[in-house]
This record gives structure tokens, sequence and C-alpha cells, in this order.
């Protein structure tokens, strides 16, 4: 059974029923002295605590997506599909290659002209040496003949840490909240190229360029976009993309759009922090490298570097979040040519059911910054 199966969630709660009522059948003959009966009301107890927290656990997991199977719960490394073929699109890429399609989940028929199509891919950086997953939504409109010759533009989408990639697919919806926006006439179609952002897991990059390490911006902010720009029909200038993410993913949005405003025109943070993270999960990011560590600081990039020619749309809540301060002080630096949008909630916390509140006005702004040419 899989780790975010209804199936298995149901097995838990029934065993922590039976493990309950054993224990209130069983605690009258345990009642006595000696080292057997001890032992056995402390085991009657402990199976009942135990499959109390699996349960609860299991619907927490089963909730947010924290890991989506039993390989990521446990840190094993997951092995890759095999190459069936390439992506459609133009001519065959060595940078991206496509192992699996599967239904968008947008009502209507499963057809990709109707409802649109997500490819599984695997994109090898070419310069970052970086090889990750991802998952590629199409809109419908991307497989009828009177759009055969349009390019469309693209989001990247990236995860919290340490998220998995189908959050983004079953969690936080976003190819049916895509659908939908463009269905009512909020947004225009874009292709989505949903990952996370842990790219060298299960270490914490923070989207940097680690001396010695993983090259996590080269391989977000160059690599990716070449990669999906050579199979599927997006152009390669700043105006055909967008990034955008929660958490984790809204700092290395945030991040990227802001030291490469000349492959990104716009980037939203969903509950975003402002500096990288350094702790266990990251290990040693700059070593020693002071201005590396302040350029990870977007307050310090925001007052030491040029103000790009880039929009920025940040999100926060009066209560329930812990970066609302933070955010404030980011909007404030922001300066022309640069501009920053925002969307304040009165109540909110981290996580996925906030998300999912800002996302569909999420898309409508980065939709309103894109264009196809």
């Amino acid at each position: 059974m899989g780790l975010t199966s209804t199936t298995l969630l149901v097995a838990a709660i029934a065993l922590g029923v039976v493990s309950f009522a054993a224990t209130v059948w069983f605690w009258p003959r345990l009642a006595r002295r000696g080292v057997s009966v001890v032992f056995g009301r402390v085991g009657l107890l402990l199976v009942t605590q135990v499959m109390l927290f699996v349960s609860v656990a299991l619907a927490a997991n089963k909730s947010f997506l924290f890991y989506g199977s039993w390989a990521d719960l446990f840190g094993q490394e997951q092995e890759q599909g095999v190459v069936t073929d390439h992506a459609d699109g133009a001519s065959a890429s060595r940078n991206i290659v496509r192992v699996g399609t599967q239904h968008s989940g947008v009502p209507g028929a499963p057809r990709p002209a109707v409802s649109g199509r997500i490819d599984k891919v695997v994109i090898a950086g070419r310069k970052s040496g970086i090889e990750s997953s991802a998952y590629v939504y199409l809109p419908p409109e991307y497989f009828r003949p009177e759009f055969a010759r349009r390019k469309f533009p693209a989001v990247v989408v990236l995860t919290g840490y340490p998220g998995v990639s189908e959050n983004l697919l079953k969690g936080l919806r976003y190819p049916q909240t895509a659908h939908a926006r463009v269905k009512a006439g909020r947004a225009q179609p874009m292709i989505l190229v949903m990952l996370r952002p842990t790219v060298a897991p299960p270490r914490d990059t923070e989207c940097v360029d680690i001396k010695d390490g993983p090259q996590t911006e080269t391989f977000f902010a160059e690599d990716l976009p070449r990669a999906i720009s050579e199979v599927y029909r997006v152009g390669t200038r700043a105006r055909n993309w967008g990034i955008m993410g929660n958490s984790t993913g809204g700092y290395c949005a945030l991040k990227i759009g802001l030291h490469h405003a000349d492959r990104f025109a716009a980037s939203a943070g969903l509950s975003a922090y402002y500096k990288a993270a350094e702790d266990p999960t990251t290990g040693d990011l700059f070593h020693g490298d002071q201005r590396a560590r302040d350029r990870a600081n977007l307050m310090w990039s925001l007052d030491h570097l040029p103000q790009p020619d880039a929009s920025f749309l940040v999100t926060t809540s009066r209560q329930g979040e812990g970066n609302y301060r933070s955010t404030q002080k980011f909007i404030a630096k922001v300066k022309a040519p640069a501009q920053v949008s925002s969307i304040v909630l009165d109540s909110g916390g981290h996580n996925f059911n906030t998300w999912r509140r800002e996302i569909p006005p999420a898309l409508d702004w980065m939709s309103s910054r894109l264009s196809e040419n």
C-alpha cells in the first residue's frame, strides 16, 4: 500500500481502534502484580499510542503530502523510469526526455485537446551537471490546430522543502487551477514546469551554486529554461518565462527572479522567506564566502545591487504567517524599474490551505506579466 493511500490510513485507524478496545477488554485481567502483567499493560498502552501516532501522521501526510512515497519518507533514491520517447515539439534534445504521460485531472474527456496533458520528464542540466525529474503541464490549447504555430509562456513552479513534485499536482492542484483560470477568462494558457527545489536530495541547497557542490541556481536559471524551450513551444526571452513557489520554493523563485531578470520577467513567492537558510539540512552553503552569503540575502541584494527590470509578487498573512514583517520590508525595498505586488490575507498559516487560496490570483498575476512571443 502506498504511503498516501486511503486504504493504509483506514487500516491504521482500524488497528488503533482494535488496540484501544483490546486495552479496555484485557486491562482487568492485567490488574494483578507481576512482571508479566506489567509488561502486558505496557505493551497494550504502547501499541495503542503507536497506532494513534501513526494514524495522525498518515492523515497529516495525506492532507499536506510532505512525503509522496515510502522511498521518499526514508530518504532512498528512486530509480528513474525507462526512457520511452522524447517530448512532443521540436527536434529531439539530449537535455530532456519524456518518461511518461498522465491525465491532467481537469474535468472533461481524457483527450489532450480537451483537458491538456501532463508529461513526466527528466531534465539533464548541460551546464550545471544536475539531473532532475519534473512534471510539465501542457494546456488543451497546446494540442489544438488553431494554436499549432503559437508559442506559450511557461512558468516554473517549485515546492517547498522537503516536498515532492507530486504535491503540486495533488495537494496544490496547479494544473486544475490553471485550467479553471483560463476557462474563466482570467488567465492565458501557460505551460507549467513543476518540480521540487531539492535537486540534490536530501540536501537543501537553497537554490544557490555551492562551491565544489551542486550548481542549483545555474540549473534553474539556465539549464531548465533552455531544455524546455528546445522541446516544447516556449519562447526563450525573459517575457516568456515566470517562476513561482511556496516556502523554500518561494524564496528560490524570488531569488532567481531577482538575479536573473534577463531570463525571468516575473517571480512569485508564496509564504517566502528572504535569506538563505543555514542549518543541518543545508550544510555549508557558502564556505566562508561572505559575498555569496550576502547575494543570497534578498534584502541585501535590493539595497546593494541594481534593481532589475522585473516583476515580483509576495504573499503573507497578518495572522498566522511568520514572514509578515519581512514581506513588508521586502515590498518597501523594491524600486523602479522593478515592480512589486502583494497578496496579504487576514489570516492563514504556512500550509496548503493558505497556498490554495493564493494560487488562483497568483496565476492571474503571472499571466498578466508574461507574453507568448
